[in-house]
Order: structure tokens, then C-alpha cells, then sequence
């Protein structure tokens, strides 16, 4: 019923019908009290927010101050109130077709409605301003949230399509136009160039919305998003001492330069970035993965890992190590040995390393020895075998030593 009842047509049909009901009544009932004149019943009806209508030059004026709707009250035949209620085919306006530039006082009036019928508006009248109408075209800036650009990214000068438009309003509102803007809206952190249309907003100088025409009324909005990289050399950091005996010859980076990211104020004032190599610790040749180390505000390095390659010279000093004693291994229970060559079974040593290593060796840091296993009677020669500490290395005044086997005594 609700859906019939906002259906205008409907509307207009129940109306007529309720007016020949009504009008076919008035007669049968006369007829039946002998022809007396019955007068129709008086009724009033309240209609509100009805649109108002204003005549005038439109092309060369503006009326500013009219509302858009009035309240209109309705008195008379209560067929002819309730057909006006329901078909609301009257109009009411102003006219201002002899308007002159400037204030004035104005009444309201209605058309359209029944002889029948009186209309008392409200407001009665208003006071409306007239004024030239005029455009001018205006250039278009486009704003935008720079909080949306994503860390290490930034934005160039946004371009809008088309950059200019026609503004037309009231001569004193045009001179009141301090901006004209289309702003970019959204919430998605942006990383590369963004096309959009925004709706173009014209303001005074306290950013009050002006009530004017705009031509067009949408624009193009164009931000140009691009990362923000920067090549730069990689140093070499050295960290520490090489150790004593070690001289650093030469430390080399399999990349030179690498490409960092971040804001064009920290891109401005960064010239490189830094590979530190802890050279305490190196005692030969090695290559080494190390990070690549930026400085703050840099948000991004590529490559973020390097292979460095350091080559190191050993300085040897030298030490004669005197007197230590053959030791024989391998010997089966059965079996006796006795060593030969050299006869007092001692041997010595010439010990070569970096100076702090060899300080203070001595015979009993090495243990010298022939192995004799599975030899059997007679007079052999054998290998002399050295161990001792590492980091250096030696050179013995004898390389094989002549031993004798023979069976031990029952």
C-alpha cells in the first residue's frame, strides 16, 4: 500500500475519483431535501516544502538569497484542496523578469491553482540579491596527502587535465575566489605514478566553499611516484691490527658500488657506504662475506652482503731449538733398538715463524721420532718425524736416523 501511495499516478487517479464521488453526491443529496442548496464543506491543508520557481535573465544574472522551498497553505472546497495536495499542479514563484541590479523585496505567487482555492505563503516575501553574472576561467591546483608516498619514494610536480576552468556566479562571489583546487583523495600508501579524477573546489581566502558554476566540475589528477636511488661507492673500513708477524697486503671488494634508497634529503647528503673488515683476527689469506653498512635514513642497499678478499704477507723470524731426544715408536716386546746415527740420539732443530709464536719454544715443545714398526732384525734407516705447535714450522739438522734391531735377551 505504501508503494501505491507513493506512486504519483496513483495519486492523481484516487484524487479524481474522490471529486466525481463528491460532485455526483451534492446533487442526490439536494435532490433528497427537495432541491436544498447544501454549501461544500470548507477544509485547509498545510503543504510544505514546496519548490520554489524565479523567472529572471539567467544568462546575464544571478539571484542569490531565494530559498529553495516554502511552505504553502491551501483553503477552499475540501475536493479542491485534497485534488491540489495530491496532484500538486501549481507552481509557486518570483518574478524578477524586471529585476535590477542590487537588493530587493519580493513576493511570492502561485499559478496553476483553482479560482476556488486561496494560497498563503510562507514566507510571505524575501529579500533576494541580484547581480551580474560572469565567468572567467581559473587554473587549477592540484593537492595532495605527501603522507602517502611510501618510505623512500617521492613525488614530482602532479599535473592536472585540464588545467584550467570556467567559473561562472555572481560578479562579487568571482572576485571572492582566492583557490581553485582538486584534491587527490585515498588511504593506499602510494609507491608509482597515480592518474585520478577529483572534483574541483573553489574557495575563498578562508577556505569558505563559494556557490559557483564550474566547468568542468571533475579533473585529472596526475602524481608522479618514483623511487629515489642513488649509486655510490662502497669504502673499506679496516678495524684493528694485524696480528704480530702479519703485514696486510691488500684487501679487494667483489663490488665497488652499490645503489641506496631513502628520502632526497638523505640521498643528497649520503656519498657512500662502508664494508668494515676486522683485520685482527687474519692471519693468511681468506675471503670474507660481510655486510654492507649505511647510515641512518638510508632505507634500502643493494647489494646488501659483499665478498671481500685480503691478502696478507707473513714476516718470519727464526729460532735454533738444540738437544731433543729421538724417541722410538713401534718397537714389538721381543725386540730391542738402539739408535746409531746419530749417536747421542739428539737432534736439532731450526724453528721458523712470526716472532711472538717461536718466543720461548723449547725441546720440550716438540717431540721428535722413528717409527719402526714391522721391522725385524738388523741395522735400518728410518725417517725422523717432528710434531710441535702450530703457526710455524722447522727444519731438523738430520732427516734419518740408522738404527739397530735385535732380539731382546730371554
Amino acid at each position: 500500500m505504501d508503494k501505491l501511495m507513493d506512486n504519483p499516478w496513483f495519486i492523481k487517479i484516487l484524487a479524481l475519483l474522490m471529486a466525481v464521488l463528491l460532485y455526483s453526491a451534492v446533487p442526490n443529496a439536494a435532490s433528497k431535501t427537495n432541491d436544498i442548496n447544501v454549501p461544500g464543506v470548507t477544509t485547509s491543508e498545510i503543504l510544505e516544502e514546496i519548490p520554489v520557481k524565479a523567472y529572471y535573465d539567467t544568462e546575464n544574472l544571478v539571484v542569490s538569497g531565494l530559498p529553495d522551498m516554502v511552505e504553502v497553505t491551501l483553503e477552499g472546497p475540501m475536493p479542491h484542496v485534497q485534488s491540489a495536495k495530491a496532484l500538486k499542479n501549481f507552481e509557486v514563484f518570483v518574478d524578477l523578469t524586471n529585476a535590477k541590479i542590487g537588493n530587493q523585496k519580493v513576493k511570492f505567487e502561485v499559478s496553476g491553482l483553482s479560482e476556488k482555492l486561496k494560497a498563503t505563503i510562507k514566507p510571505a516575501s524575501v529579500t533576494v540579491s541580484i547581480q551580474e553574472r560572469i565567468s572567467k576561467e581559473f587554473t587549477v591546483e592540484a593537492e595532495f596527502d605527501r603522507d602517502l608516498i611510501k618510505e623512500g619514494y617521492s613525488a614530482g610536480q602532479p599535473t592536472v587535465k585540464p588545467n584550467k576552468v570556467k567559473i561562472t556566479g555572481a560578479k562579487d562571489v568571482i572576485d571572492r575566489i582566492t583557490y581553485v583546487k582538486a584534491t587527490l583523495d585515498g588511504k593506499v600508501p602510494l609507491d608509482s605514478t597515480v592518474s585520478k579524477n577529483a572534483q574541483v573546489r573553489v574557495l575563498d581566502k578562508e577556505l569558505n566553499k563559494l556557490d559557483v558554476v564550474v566547468e568542468p566540475d571533475t579533473v585529472e589528477v596526475t602524481i608522479p611516484v618514483k623511487s629515489n636511488n642513488k649509486t655510490v661507492p662502497i669504502n673499506i673500513v679496516e678495524k684493528g691490527t694485524p696480528p704480530a708477524g702479519v703485514t696486510l697486503e691488500s684487501i679487494t671488494l667483489d663490488v665497488k658500488e652499490a645503489v641506496i634508497s631513502g628520502s632526497e634529503d638523505v640521498l643528497k647528503d649520503t656519498d657512500s657506504v662502508r664494508v668494515e673488515v676486522d683485520i685482527s683476527k687474519i692471519n693468511e689469506n681468506t675471503t670474507l662475506t660481510l655486510p654492507t653498512i649505511i647510515s641512518n635514513g638510508v632505507t634500502k642497499v643493494t647489494p646488501e652482503t659483499v665478498k671481500v678478499t685480503v691478502v696478507v704477507a707473513k714476516s718470519e723470524s727464526e729460532k735454533a731449538v738444540s738437544a731433543i731426544p729421538i724417541n722410538v715408536k713401534g718397537l714389538s716386546d721381543q725386540y730391542e733398538a738402539v739408535v746409531n746415527d746419530p749417536s747421542n740420539r739428539l737432534i736439532n732443530l731450526l724453528v721458523f715463524g712470526p716472532g711472538n709464536a717461536i718466543t720461548g719454544l723449547g725441546p720440550n715443545d716438540f717431540t721428535i721420532f722413528v717409527d719402526v714398526t714391522g721391522l725385524t732384525d738388523g741395522v735400518h734407516t728410518v725417517n725422523i718425524q717432528v710434531t710441535g705447535p702450530p703457526n710455524v714450522t722447522w727444519k731438523p739438522d738430520k732427516i734419518s736416523a740408522k738404527v739397530t734391531i735385535m732380539r731382546a735377551n730371554a
